[in-house]
Order: C-alpha cells, then structure tokens, then sequence
C-alpha cells in the first residue's frame, strides 16, 4: 500500500471497524452499509477526497451474502490519491444509505444503481428510474437477469433465419 494511504485506511479501521484489501496497488476498505455515510464524509472533510469519481456495484450471484458490493470511488485531486470504499449488501432486501447529501454527483448515480441493480439508497431526493422505461421489469445487470438469443444468420441458413424474424409491420 502507498505510505500516504495508510493515515486513512488507518482512519477507517479505529472509527468504522474497515478492513481493507489491496489489489494491484489499489485501496479498498470494507465499510457496514449504516456507516458509509459517516465514513464518506470522514474520507472527504479529513483526506480531502472532494471527488466521487465513480459509484457502482458489482453482483456476486449466487453469493447471498453478500450478493452485492456498492463500490464507492473517491479521487483526491490535491494529492492525486484514489481510495475504493464497498459495502457489502445482501441480495435479500439491498439498501443503503444515500450518500446524495455528502457528493452531489451521487444523486445520478445512485439512481443508476436502483435502474441496472435494483439496489435502493435509503433517504434518496429523487429514487426515479433514470435509464429503463418505468413499465420495465428486472435489473439487467443483475446475474440471474435473463438475456434475450437471436440466432446467427449465415449464408447457409439466411432464409430459415429470415423467415422467423420479427420485421416492423407496414
């Protein structure tokens, strides 16, 4: 781990309890869902990480608990370090505290998460769909999300293929 990181992973482990991993020289420090609030706040006010770069999630299907990781990004361009925050949620009922209140950017994000995941942020200002149509049903980018198949056309079977394609009516 970097030297200038470890204050801060440091930080995280005496108030929240974190544990941390490295991976190819990133940082990331496992935070309980009711305490990423505080811990975001913490990381921005104390290390000066003012960006929330990236939020997503990452679904372990057919891992239960946890199913999910929310990953929090956070960049700090005054000293141009990065640090990965995740809660692990479980895929039962997965909700976590929003953190639209500490990054504004959060507020786009997250309902991006609700969309794709199906993963609600407590407290959110706006929990509308922002990317499927409200009628849609699932999360696509849940695992167990079915995927549709449509058959190679080739040479050989382009007329079997083309007679069973749904073309627009005139």
């Amino acid at each position: 781990m970097e030297k200038s990181l470890e204050p801060i992973v440091k930080d995280l482990q005496d108030k929240f309890g974190a544990t941390f991993e490295e991976f190819r020289g990133e940082v990331h420090c496992f935070i309980k869902p009711e305490q990423i609030v505080e811990a975001l706040t913490l990381v921005r006010d104390a290390h000066q990480f003012e960006l929330l770069s990236a939020q997503t999630a990452m679904d372990y299907f057919p891992q239960v608990s946890p199913r999910f990781h929310v990953i929090y990004q956070l960049t700090s361009l005054a000293k141009n370090q990065s640090v990965q925050l995740r809660v692990p949620v479980s895929g039962d009922s997965p909700k976590v505290p929003t953190a639209a209140n500490v990054y504004k950017s959060a507020v786009w994000r997250e309902r991006e998460l609700l969309d794709m995941f199906g993963i609600e942020f407590e407290g959110h200002p706006d929990p509308r769909r922002i990317l499927m149509p409200e009628d849609a049903e699932g999360h696509p980018l849940r695992k167990d999300f079915p995927l549709g198949y449509e058959e190679p056309q080739f040479s050989f079977n382009f007329e079997e293929i083309d007679l069973r394609k749904p073309y627009a009516k005139e």
